[in-house]
């Protein structure tokens, strides 16, 4: 079927415009039909969408569908930021893609003052990728039962959720029971991908084991929310998701006041009375200014999950008096990063990797992973710094008023 009989027929509704690869030699032709029948559909020009560098052949079946074209959205850098991480450690010039004004200016001045203070430490404590379904049990006693065939028969459920996967590795399950409805969270070692989809696929081959021993009980979904997944929760700001990390650095008297144009006793006390008891009276998950904007700009550009800015967006802000400055630290306990599969393959989002030098999976499984979430948390840190800075010497409006209008 030729190219103008195929929008024909699409225009005319014969053929969905989910079913268009059906009738095309190639994802990119199927693209091309798709955007033309929408223009005549709607009566629009989508002429700047349909302008793109990004091959659609590579991105059919994996990370899109129904492709009419591309947003694009604005790509800058920050840096050079020195970070002495145990996996990110040198000068980095990190792309960040938002179309917020002032933004990328202020993440900026923050990584100067970051690296004249001797550069960011940044400390991984806590890995692990997390899924938890949850089981019907007949009686709250059931779980007595089950918890004793998880623990006695790990090793065999650990090899089918590790199944036909070289990254994923299950560290432990942990129960959490409501009435007779059993959560089990499992949590898993992804390597250098972030790895939702693999500790999914696992998790229902590990689950299958626990059904086939105990017929009376049911499980009711692969996912309980207590994983929890691209939502704002407490049990990832405690028990952490992906990657759970510190940045952080002492600043000295004469750089705050030099570059950030304030004191180190309004610093600390403004981040006290906004981050600290602002955040406590909004019941917020995140006691920190803006964390979100940096971790978007960065999964934007990386090729990160973006939803997964919610998780990332958690965590806290910390100033305080240290000797001739101030230690200024944020602490992201959910950063869910990866440099392998899903986003990071496109080409422009690869280009970023490589210009981080992390792109693909590192020399031991993970250590690319874990560079990126010390790059990101050392960015987040520059952007704390800087905007805390300007509302210390109250400088936000005047900032916005130049860059951001």
């Amino acid at each position: 079927m030729e190219k103008e009989e195929i929008l024909d027929k699409v225009v005319s509704g014969e053929i969905k415009i989910y079913q268009i690869e059906n009738f095309t030699k190639t994802p990119k032709e199927a693209v091309e039909i798709r955007r033309e029948a929408i223009q005549k559909i709607r009566k629009v020009s989508l002429e700047y969408i349909g302008k793109y560098s990004i091959n659609p052949d590579n991105l059919f079946g994996t990370n899109i569908e129904n492709m009419i074209g591309t947003v694009q959205v604005p790509v800058g850098i920050i840096g050079p930021l020195k970070i002495n991480g145990k996996y990110a450690n040198g000068e980095y010039y990190i792309p960040m893609a938002t179309s917020e004004g002032a933004l990328l200016a202020s993440t900026n001045r923050g990584a100067s003052v970051i690296s004249t203070s001797g550069g960011a430490i940044t400390t991984i404590f806590r890995n692990g990728m997390t899924r938890a379904p949850i089981i019907k049990l007949n009686s709250s006693r059931d779980f007595y039962k089950i918890n004793d065939f998880i623990q006695t028969n790990f090793d065999e459920i650990k090899e089918a959720a590790e199944k036909d996967s070289r990254f994923r590795k299950l560290q432990k399950i942990v129960p959490y029971l409501v009435g007779r409805n059993l959560f089990l969270r499992f949590i898993y070692d992804t390597g250098d991908s972030m790895g939702m989809n693999g500790v999914t696929i696992g998790t229902d081959a590990a689950l299958k084991i626990i059904e086939e021993n105990f017929q009376d009980i049911k499980s009711i979904s692969l996912s309980g929310n207590l994983c929890t997944d691209k939502k704002s929760s407490a049990m990832n700001l405690i028990e952490g998701r992906g990657k759970s990390i510190t940045a952080e650095v002492i600043i000295p008297h004469n750089i705050i006041e030099t570059k950030l144009k304030t004191d180190s006793k309004t610093l600390i006390d403004v981040n006290y009375r906004k981050n600290m008891i602002g955040s406590a009276q909004a019941g917020s998950y995140g006691f920190n200014a803006h964390f979100a904007n940096i971790v978007a700009a960065i999964f934007l550009a990386t090729g990160q999950d973006i939803a997964q800015v919610v998780e990332g967006s958690q965590g806290f802000t910390t100033v305080e008096e240290d000797g001739n400055g101030v230690y200024f630290a944020v602490t992201l306990p959910s950063l869910e990063v990866a440099t392998v599969g899903g986003g990071t393959k496109i080409e422009t989002q690869k280009e970023a990797l490589d210009l981080l030098g992390i792109y693909g999976g590192g020399k031991n499984s993970g250590d690319n992973s874990k560079a990126l979430s010390e790059i990101c948390a050392a960015a987040v840190l520059a952007g704390e710094i800087s905007l805390m800075g300007a509302l210390s010497a109250k400088h936000l409006a005047k900032a916005h008023m130049e860059y951001g209008r």
